[in-house]
C-alpha cells in the first residue's frame, strides 16, 4: 500500500499510513494538496485538521481502496470514556476545503454497537465524488457548511445521514440495511432555506427490509427534499416520522417531487409533508443551493 503526497508533481512523498501523509503537510501552506492513495485495506482513523490547505483525496479505485476503523459511541477513550456520536469517525473532516474521490470509508463497529460515524464533515465546502460510505447507525454527520456528494454509494440503518450542514445528493444510492430505520436525521437551522436535497437519486433495501422512513427532524426546522428519487418497497407508505414530537409537524420541511417506485407513495404520505409542484421543483438547482458554489463543475 502506497500513499503520495504532492503539491507540484516534482514535488512528492510517500507514506504508509494517510495520518502521517496529512501530518507531513507544512504548516501555513496555502496550495492545494493532493493525496494519492493506492488501492489497499487502511486500517486507521484520520483527521483533516481546520488548518489544513485544500486537500483532493484521491483513490484509485472506489471498491478496492478503504479506510476503515470501528469506534462506537460506547468505545472508550484515551481519558477511560465513552467516546460518545462525535468522536467516533473513522475520516473527520474540519478544513475549510476538502474533496475526496474514489474510495470507501467505513466504520465496521457493525449493527447493533450504537452511533458509529463513517465521515464526520464539518467543513466549510466538502465534495465527495464516487464515494463509499459504509456503515449502520449515524454513517454520515454534516456538520456544517456547504456539502456536495455526487455519484456515492451511502448505506446504514438508523439516522444514516444527519446534521445541520446544506448538502446536495447527485445521484447517490441510498441503501437501507435493516426494517423500520430511517436515512436522515436533519438539524437544519431555521433561517436556512436549504437541508438535504436529494437529486435524481435512488433508493434500494436490503433482502425483506420494510417500512424504513425517509427521515425524521433531529431538530425543528429539518429540510430534506428528494426530487425526481427512484424509491423501492423499503420505504414505508408515509414516509416520514416525527420523532414522537408532534409539534415538529408544523415546523419540519419535508418535500418530494417526480419520486417513482413501489415506495414513491405520494397519495399516503403524512399529512404535514409535500409535494412539490414543477415550478417549486425548478428552483432546486445546485448553483442556488449553494448560493453561487458550483461544486460539479469542476
Amino acid at each position: 500500500m502506497l500513499i503520495t503526497v504532492s503539491v507540484h508533481e516534482k514535488d512528492k512523498a510517500d507514506y504508509s499510513r494517510l495520518q502521517e501523509a496529512v501530518d507531513a503537510i507544512p504548516k501555513g501552506l496555502e496550495e492545494a494538496v493532493t493525496i494519492r492513495i493506492k488501492p489497499g485495506i487502511y486500517e486507521e482513523k484520520v483527521t483533516i485538521p481546520a488548518t489544513a490547505p485544500p486537500i483532493l483525496l484521491l483513490g484509485e479505485d472506489q471498491e478496492r481502496t478503504i479506510l476503515t476503523w470501528s469506534d462506537n459511541a460506547h468505545t472508550l477513550g484515551a481519558d477511560g470514556e465513552p467516546l460518545g456520536t462525535f468522536r467516533t469517525g473513522t475520516l473527520n473532516v474540519f478544513a475549510e476545503s476538502f474533496t475526496a474521490e474514489n474510495v470507501t470509508i467505513q466504520n465496521a463497529s457493525g449493527p447493533g454497537t450504537g452511533q458509529a460515524v463513517a465521515a464526520f464533515v464539518d467543513a466549510g465546502m466538502a465534495v465527495f465524488r464516487r464515494v463509499r460510505l459504509l456503515g449502520d447507525q449515524d454513517t454520515l454527520y454534516t456538520g456544517k457548511g456547504k456539502q456536495y456528494y455526487s455519484e456515492c454509494y451511502i448505506e446504514g440503518d438508523v439516522d444514516y445521514i444527519f446534521g445541520a450542514a446544506t448538502a446536495v445528493f447527485d445521484r447517490c444510492r441510498l441503501h437501507n440495511k435493516r426494517s423500520r430505520g430511517y436515512i436522515t436525521a436533519a438539524s437544519t437551522p431555521q433561517d436556512e432555506a436549504f437541508g438535504y436535497v436529494f437529486l435524481d437519486c435512488v433508493i434500494t433495501g436490503g433482502e425483506e427490509v420494510r417500512d424504513v422512513y425517509l427521515g425524521r427532524p433531529w431538530r425543528p426546522y429539518a429540510h430534506v427534499a428528494f426530487i425526481r428519487t427512484t424509491i423501492d418497497a423499503s420505504i414505508t407508505a408515509e414516509g416520514w416520522h416525527n420523532w414522537g414530537q408532534p409539534d415538529r409537524e408544523t415546523t419540519s420541511r419535508y418535500e418530494e417531487y417526480a419520486s417513482i417506485g413501489a415506495g414513491a407513495a405520494a397519495d399516503k404520505r403524512v399529512s404535514w409533508s409535500r409535494q412539490l409542484s414543477a415550478e417549486k421543483a425548478a428552483g432546486y438547482r445546485i448553483i442556488h443551493i449553494f448560493d453561487g458554489w458550483h461544486p460539479e463543475g469542476y
